[in-house]
């Protein structure tokens, strides 16, 4: 089961938060925007997520909340906004029409550009390249929608009551890091490896990871033959796979 408020936090901060990532990892991103004028997105979402994103010299940076945006997207519901990201509804900005060239010529380009490396035909991924901008992108948006579930799904929430305190480490070998923050039981994901982790998860190898992604390999075989790592406090990792597990129920 699903409900509509955390998949509109999921779509928020996961999916779109992924634009960061990106136009950091991709220089056709960072072509669309660049040698354009700062633009700023709001999106406000009745009983739901509000978060702002900059686009700036060929990156973007999300931030929470509704600040003093150019454009300003409102959605009457978290339904209406998930319809924006599955392609069912078009938003009417309440600010910001003079940017409605920005929107249709780079916004929306951006995030057609997301979707081919999120949903990959599966000749794309041959390319290595390709392959592992995927799977990084992929990574980042679950390493997110973890948060997510934690602070806005019923199960989740039970499920991250049970957490304690502290960092936790999920990366992939030579690849992407991520840490999953508990304080107070709930959970906060940055981009980025923890100073002083009291768990850790980690994947052998970008192939590894896909492969998980997609569904292709069992995690708790993977355990056994020594393709994830788990340390520390286990009881973290094992309730934060608990959490993942729902992921793919929403990312679907």
């Amino acid at each position: 089961m699903t409900d509509a408020k955390t998949l509109a936090y999921i779509n928020m901060y996961a999916v779109l938060g992924t634009l960061e990532n990106l136009c950091e990892l991709d220089e056709n991103a960072r072509a669309i925007l660049t040698n354009k004028k700062p633009v700023s997105i709001g999106f406000d979402v009745k009983n739901g997520p509000k978060a702002t994103i900059t686009f700036k010299n060929g990156r973007c940076r999300m931030e929470d909340g509704i600040g003093d945006c150019d454009v300003k997207l409102p959605f009457s519901s978290c339904e209406k906004f998930n319809g924006l990201i599955d392609g069912t509804v078009t938003p009417i900005p309440s600010k910001g029409f003079t940017h409605i060239g920005f929107l249709l010529k780079s916004f929306v380009p951006l995030t057609d550009l997301l979707s081919k490396y999120m949903r990959p035909d599966p000749a794309d991924l041959k390319d290595e390249r390709f392959f592992n901008i995927s799977t990084s992108l992929m990574f980042y948006t679950i390493a997110v929608a973890i948060a997510q579930i934690g602070n806005q799904d019923e199960i989740g929430k039970f499920t991250a009551s049970q957490i304690v305190d502290g960092d936790i480490l999920m990366s992939i070998k030579d690849g992407p890091k991520a840490t999953i923050c508990v304080r107070h039981h709930h959970l906060i994901t940055i981009k980025k490896a923890p100073d002083s982790p009291r768990a850790l998860m980690e994947f052998s190898s970008m192939k590894l990871a896909r492969d998980l992604f997609d569904g292709n390999v069992n995690s708790v075989a993977c355990i056994g033959q020594g393709l994830i790592t788990m340390g520390g406090m286990i009881s973290m990792v094992d309730n934060m796979n608990r959490i993942l597990d729902l992921v793919g129920l929403y990312l679907a």
